[in-house]
């Protein structure tokens, strides 16, 4: 008697691909599945935030990923999961079904590097522009006020135009707001220079056109950051627009290992999985540092561009046709410490960036930042954060298919925190 063979499981991703974190997640995902046992993957079609109540209303399976964004989404998900009883995967911060594991992007973190990045620019002015409706944008604003704030500056947050039930104008979910006229009128109120943090691309790109219809300079009168890293929307902006990448392909790829392990019945140790950012792809609106100095900006840059190729002190010095003593002394009294560490500073950087985000050996990444010696990065590295970088990786690096490390990359014209 011939054995039935078992059915791949069936699992529902309600997940929209109308912009470039979504399409990671489902990037994720589709490479937890070409590398494990095959998903018969039911992807309704729908537009970010409305309801797939058509498709999913005679739909069965073992087991959905979805981005819950809406109560209606909420809904509906609430009916399949109790009418068929199978484990579902939240991929939103909106947390509107808080009993279920979610995985998403750690928003505090991501709310810390845009602080980081402004202030290694020298900024005293900070603004953020948000969207109402979203609870991880509010999550990055606590966040970024928070950072500016312990530095001792204040964040100017962008009022926003609701509109009905207090929510800003749009005409869908995936749309921005409707306030291009208010975000002109603000920019204008702001002192200059200014740093303004927009809660992603979208946003960001609203900011750069305000600025041009005002006749504001970017990067000079105001630099902009958003998230998300979308190559088109960034490259096309006019300046192109510096952003922060999320995990967002490993977070697809995270919530499709969790969901694997809930339809084989396994606990999970946790409900929250935040991933950290992978970094900044640093373009044209913040290439700045607003200060007057102009010795010390092109220092900045020339060790920015070049740190990770090895350069020393005195090959700075030389590019500048200065003496090192004069750029030492602006150095120090402009940003706060040498020119020394601030090259070791770039090289370490990157040095967390590789080894949380790739299986790269330690002699490749010592290469990539510009040691000589893998021994000596080790051992810099060690004094610099209190663990060997083989433990720092351990335990920064991103969890993945129960703890196995896998190779990791982001598209991006230069890398930076």
């Amino acid at each position: 008697m011939a054995h039935r063979l078992p059915k791949p499981p069936r699992v529902a991703v309600v997940i929209e691909a109308s912009n470039a974190y979504a399409r990671g997640l489902l990037a994720g995902i589709h490479r937890h599945v070409r590398e494990h046992e095959p998903w018969t993957v039911f992807l309704p079609e729908h537009g970010r935030g409305a309801p797939p109540l058509e498709q999913l209303a005679g739909w069965h399976g073992d087991g959905v990923i979805a981005r819950v964004e809406t109560p209606a989404i909420a809904a509906v998900l609430t009916r399949v999961s109790k009418k068929q009883t199978i484990p579902i995967i939240d991929v939103s911060a909106a947390r509107l079904l808080p009993t279920v594991p979610y995985v998403e992007t750690d928003d505090k973190a991501i709310g810390r590097v845009a602080a980081d990045h402004f202030a290694e620019r020298d900024f005293r002015h900070y603004g953020f522009v948000g969207d109402e409706r979203f609870r991880w944008s509010e999550n990055r604003c606590r966040a970024f006020t928070a950072a500016v704030n312990a530095r001792g500056h204040a964040v100017d947050v962008f009022p926003g135009v609701t509109g009905r039930r207090g929510r800003p104008h749009a005409k869908a979910v995936g749309d921005p707001p409707d306030d291009d006229e208010a975000i002109e009128e603000w920019l204008h109120a702001l002192p200059k220079p200014v740093a303004v943090f927009a809660c992603y691309d979208i946003r960001g790109r609203q900011v750069l056109e305000a600025c041009r219809r005002a006749g504001i300079e970017v990067p000079d009168q105001v630099a902009v950051l958003g998230v998300d890293n979308d190559d088109l929307l960034c490259g096309l902006a006019s300046p192109p627009l510096s952003s922060i990448i999320p995990n967002a392909a490993g977070a697809g790829r995270l919530a499709a290992s969790l969901l694997e392990r809930l339809m084989q019945r396994e606990r999970l140790e946790r409900e929250e999985w935040l991933l950290p950012p992978l970094g900044i792809a640093t373009r044209q609106s913040t290439d700045v540092l607003a200060i007057d100095d102009d010795l010390v900006v092109a220092a900045v840059r020339v060790i920015r561009d070049h740190a990770c190729r090895g350069i020393k002190v005195a090959d700075v010095v030389a590019s500048l046709k200065t003496s090192r003593r004069v750029l030492e002394h602006r150095f120090q009294r402009r940003i706060g410490h040498t020119p020394h560490e601030e090259i070791a500073r770039v090289q370490f950087r990157r040095v967390e960036q590789l080894l949380r985000e790739t299986d790269l050996p330690l002699a490749t990444i010592a290469a990539r930042c510009g040691f000589q010696h893998p021994e000596y990065m080790t051992v810099a590295f060690t004094r610099r954060y209190g663990l060997p970088p083989s433990r720092w990786r351990k335990h920064h690096s991103v969890p993945v298919n129960a703890g196995r490390k896998v190779q990791r990359e982001a598209d991006s014209p230069r890398l930076s925190w």
